[in-house]
């Protein structure tokens, strides 16, 4: 289905290509897209996964989706000013679902009363130790969001058909601190530069949607 579709449209097909809201570990942990890109993969990680959950914010807005994501404050330690779907790691006992709510409430100030729960994407594994499951979650409009100053610079929505297209994603090379090359996808909107982890679990949103064929 076209990605600039309407809301209402989009909602039942989108639910239907998600996994079901319950808990269960990845019987083997999938590969990233990004993996695909780089000769010989990521290799095995040395240590376990922490484990960790995104919200994927699906606005229905009148002119079609479109989803919330973050800059990262330039105060944190990690990441600074990267582009970020609201989320962190889980706490002990909590559901995926549970922490993208709780992080996305801490972090933008979103009620959960207005995310209509739709679904878990594919787990994602960070090259710093992180396995992140993406919750995709329908958010009616009226909400109101404030940034907590300590973790978020600016809040905005970019349009999930933009997001959507294949054409945007762009690929690109980067060569680590270890001399390894990493090659990763990246999607530039209004001078936005959304790459690592956002732009590789919003790619693999793709993959399950819409085929894993490359662009």
């Amino acid at each position: 289905m076209n990605a600039h579709a309407r809301p209402d449209e989009l909602r039942d097909w989108i639910t239907r290509h998600l996994d079901p809201l319950k808990e269960t570990d990845p019987a083997a942990i999938p590969r990233s897209p990004e993996e695909d890109l780089t000769p010989g993969g990521w290799g095995e990680p040395d240590q376990p996964l922490t484990p960790a959950s995104v919200l994927v914010g699906l606005v229905e807005r009148e002119a079609g989706l479109s989803v919330i994501l973050t800059r990262r404050a330039d105060t944190l330690r990690r990441h600074t000013g990267q582009i970020a779907l609201p989320g962190g790691r889980r706490d002990p006992g909590e559901t995926p679902w549970a922490t993208a709510l709780r992080e996305a409430q801490e972090e933008i100030g979103l009620d959960p009363a207005y995310v209509g729960l739709a679904g878990l994407s594919t787990p994602y594994r960070t090259g710093t130790g992180f396995l992140i499951t993406p919750v995709v979650g329908f958010v009616r409009p009226g909400f109101t969001l404030t940034p907590n100053p300590a973790e978020v610079a600016d809040i905005f929505e970019t349009p999930f058909g933009f997001l959507m297209d294949p054409a945007n994603h762009e690929k690109h090379e980067r060569t680590l601190p270890t001399g390894e090359m990493r090659r990763f996808y990246a999607m530039t909107h209004e001078n936005r530069f959304i790459w690592g982890a956002t732009a590789g679990m919003l790619r693999a949103l793709y993959d399950r949607l819409y085929g894993a064929a490359v662009a």
